[in-house]
């Protein structure tokens, strides 16, 4: 087994002892060899970066670097289960930038997908609490989220599990979910571990697996949050352990047959995609998940047109054009006519007492202005009126507005949603003798 203070590069002129060679090359070749059977992958934040989902310890970038507008007594705080507990309000406003369903998987996670599906999986260790891994398609009972997720959530006292629904119709609209248990009306917190909580028990349950493994692949991980840290340390000697991040971690490059990729997880994973000859499957299968909307919907396209004569083309462009007036002329089309609806009807209503007929040469023209002289309509007997005019929003403001709480965060700087999220938790705070790694 390999030591926790073993550290030491290994001599680059120390031959490998089980690969072919200590490259990707060499990786591809003992995969296309079909020596290994049970494949331990180990990933952090660095594998969901691509998708706009920050780490968080990056400086700068990371999600601790900017928690300044939650008004926080330190960033910590917003995952800390005592801080929680006091003023939950924080962590709501966080969660529903965090909340599934606006990423999609990266080519990182499809390939990990892909390894499943060539049944050389043995299980997935993962920091990240994004949900990702299952929405590119690896069966929840290979992953272990060390950390937790948002796939479920309870109650923090009775531990009563709370609906699905419920909790995203809760976080979408800012409120603070409480257990549904009449006698108990605790707190609702997603199976995020906080600071002051156990790690998962299917986390302690699975420590072993590593050990068994015939190949470790690590990524997007800065491996200093334990006791995950210590999971590739815990590969036999000679097993082959692939490491693909922005810097060197670990105890990686201390063994003969450790390989370092040091670079962006999705350019080493298509990397040894090409060695292994499975690009084209890799690709596939993340525009299936859904990896890259705007780049699935372009390949479709691209695929389309070649297929299709220069006259094919320009005739599909016209139409298309063609659609999106039609559909403009409509949304006009429906504004006008309900514009009109409300002038009839706010029309056929008197705005002032009946006249007798005798009399009614007696009124001025200007006393009673009519509809049609107008720019805008009159207010109504029924109270319906034209709405007043929409201030700005700057869509990249994630703050709920409608919580009074959220007064002085729309205040501070305003940070982009899609710059806060694929999130790894950590379960130590930073300790100021270790340098701030890219990853969690």
């Amino acid at each position: 087994m390999g030591q926790e203070n073993s550290h030491q590069q290994i001599d680059p002129d120390t031959p490998p002892q089980t690969l072919s060679s200590r490259s990707i090359q060499g990786i591809a070749k003992y995969i296309q060899d079909g020596r290994p059977k049970r494949i331990v992958v180990m990933t952090g934040a660095g594998i969901s970066t691509s998708e706009g989902i920050p780490d968080f310890r990056s400086p700068d970038t990371g999600l601790y670097a900017n928690l300044a507008r939650l008004d926080l007594p330190y960033a910590e705080a917003v995952f800390d289960i005592s801080y929680f507990r006091q003023n939950p309000d924080p962590f709501y406003v966080l969660a529903k930038e965090l909340y599934p369903g606006k990423f999609f998987p990266t080519v990182s996670h499809a390939f990990v997908a892909l390894l499943d599906e060539k049944s050389m999986l043995e299980k997935l260790f993962t920091q990240n609490i994004d949900c990702l891994e299952r929405k590119a398609g690896v069966p929840g009972d290979k992953i272990v989220e060390a950390h937790g997720s948002f796939a479920s959530q309870r109650c923090i006292e009775c531990k009563t599990e709370f609906p699905d629904d419920l909790m995203k119709e809760a976080v979408m609209s800012g409120d603070v979910p409480h257990c549904l248990v009449p006698q108990c009306n605790g707190l609702v917190k997603p199976d995020i571990v906080f600071f002051g909580e156990a790690l998962p028990r299917a986390f302690h349950l699975n420590t072993h697996v590593p050990g068994k493994a015939d190949l470790v692949i690590v990524m997007g991980t800065s491996l200093t949050v334990h006791p995950f840290a210590s999971l590739p340390q815990s590969a036999s000697e000679g097993v082959p352990r692939l490491l693909i991040n922005k810097e060197q971690v670990g105890d990686f490059g201390s063994r003969p047959d450790d390989v370092v990729f040091l670079g962006d997880c999705d350019e080493g994973v298509r990397k040894l995609a090409d060695a292994l000859g499975w690009r084209d499957e890799l690709e596939e299968l993340w525009l299936e998940v859904g990896g890259n909307v705007k780049e699935k919907e372009a390949e479709r396209l691209r695929e389309a047109k070649k297929a299709m004569s220069k006259d094919e083309v320009l005739e599909a462009e016209i139409k298309q054009l063609t659609q999106d007036i039609d559909t403009t002329l409509q949304v006009s089309n429906d504004h006008q006519q309900r514009t009109n609806d409300h002038l009839q009807k706010t029309s056929t209503e008197p705005t002032q007492p009946t006249i007798p007929s005798d009399d009614a040469e007696k009124v001025e023209p200007s006393s009673t202005p009519s509809i049609a002289a107008t720019q805008e309509p009159t207010q109504s007997e029924d109270g319906l009126k034209e709405p007043p005019p929409t201030p700005a929003i700057q869509i990249n403001t994630p703050l709920n507005t409608e919580s009074t709480n959220t007064q002085s965060l729309a205040e501070a700087p305003k940070v982009n949603p899609n710059a806060i999220l694929d999130v790894t938790l950590p379960q130590n705070k930073p300790s100021e003798n270790i340098k701030p790694a890219s990853y969690i």
